[in-house]
């Protein structure tokens, strides 16, 4: 039985590693809690220790992909959007942990956080709460859902999973193709295809 619960944890932690906008790790909850029959609260508890030790990882190994994949300037532009951010940390708190509410991708949060090195300890504990709370809610709509299990296949395809993977692409088109230094500085949005090697 502690075995359903490590896939819990390993399915959790790779939905939320990968560097691009993925299915949220709380489905990958909710199947694991509807094939095992696990208890719910196990689940929410190891899941999202899972995500948050995978969205850690992504902050960590971020600076390596854009050193990698990403023009000079385009890093030196994320890097200065993260020293703002830093400017005011109670501000960066506050608004990671309002993102995390909000059942949208976080993969562009934490790239754009790990690029311009800010400080796991601004990002994780507020997106650990946020997390937490979102994740509790949705497994236990899941939890309900398990016993309409044919309306969850129809809604893989609605309307909202479809906004939501929408709005995580637009929002990693914004972190690389904006240009944050003229924005912030100069208050004039200026886009720039040309920052991928």
């Amino acid at each position: 039985m502690w075995w359903q619960y490590l896939l819990v944890f390993l399915g959790a932690l790779l939905f939320d590693i990968v560097p691009f906008p993925f299915a949220p790790a709380f489905t990958i909850m909710v199947f694991m809690q509807m094939l095992f029959k696990l208890n719910i609260w196990l689940v929410l508890i190891i899941g999202v220790a899972g995500s948050v030790l995978g969205r850690y990882i992504l902050l960590l190994y971020a600076p390596i992909i854009a050193k990698s994949f990403l023009k000079t300037t385009k890093n030196n532009d994320i890097q200065f959007l993260g020293k703002k951010m830093n400017e005011s940390k109670w501000k960066g708190v506050l608004i990671v942990l309002a993102y995390s509410l909000l059942p949208l991708p976080t993969t562009p949060l934490f790239l754009g956080a790990g690029i311009s090195k800010i400080k796991a300890i601004y990002i994780v504990p507020a997106f650990l709460v946020g997390k937490f709370t979102s994740d509790a809610i949705a497994l236990h709509i899941g939890n309900y859902a398990i016993e309409n299990s044919v309306s969850i296949i129809q809604d893989v395809l609605s309307w909202k999973s479809i906004l939501s993977l929408i709005i995580g692409f637009f929002m990693l088109f914004c972190l690389f193709f904006i240009n944050w230094r003229i924005l912030i500085q100069d208050k004039k949005l200026m886009f720039s295809f040309s920052v991928f090697k």
